[in-house]
């Protein structure tokens, strides 16, 4: 999907954008509450918020609340699951919708921008030098997987570690 090339003024782009973040994620938020409901009695829902990933998720969003959804918009990954987790922990609707608002056009705006300057970037870029607009991509992604990969392997490593009557005592002490 690439903003650039809709031939729209730049407010109409990022109305249109906004309109498909609310709903997604209001949507998100919605399946979310319906998940704890009737849904948790699918096996694959409720493998699903068994997850360790999910289950930090949860976490996060029941400790901060509000202020973890709307900063989830600027993520890549935590975002679906922020607002899938906020539905979740019941968060009160009228608290879910500012952060929905705010991190929604925070969504809009850097998605709009990036759309039309970060797409005609790489156009230009790749109409220059091919091969190595190619390259830094794949040294990019290849960035990105090894960041997400390193923090997994440490979790699983102090798992491995923990006495086998933390988990059942609650894992955590304050």
């Amino acid at each position: 999907m690439d903003p650039s090339s809709w031939n729209m003024p730049f407010a109409v782009v990022w109305l249109i954008m906004y309109g498909i973040v609310l709903v997604r994620a209001g949507g998100t938020y919605a399946l979310g509450r319906l998940a704890r409901g009737g849904l948790s009695r699918s096996r694959r829902v409720r493998r699903m918020l068994e997850s360790q990933r999910y289950a930090a998720a949860e976490a996060r969003v029941g400790r901060w609340g509000a202020p973890v959804v709307a900063l989830s918009f600027l993520t890549v990954g935590f975002q679906t699951v922020a607002n899938l987790a906020a539905g979740t922990v019941r968060m009160p609707f009228l608290r879910y919708l500012p952060a929905l608002a705010l991190g929604g056009a925070a969504w809009a705006t850097v998605y709009s921008l990036v759309g039309f300057a970060g797409f005609a970037a790489v156009l230009y870029a790749y109409e220059r030098a091919p091969a190595a607009t190619v390259g830094v991509a794949a040294a990019a992604a290849a960035a990105v997987v090894l960041i997400l990969l390193i923090p997994s392997r440490r979790g699983e490593e102090k798992a491995e570690r923990r006495p086998e009557g933390a988990e059942a005592s609650g894992g955590t002490t304050r």
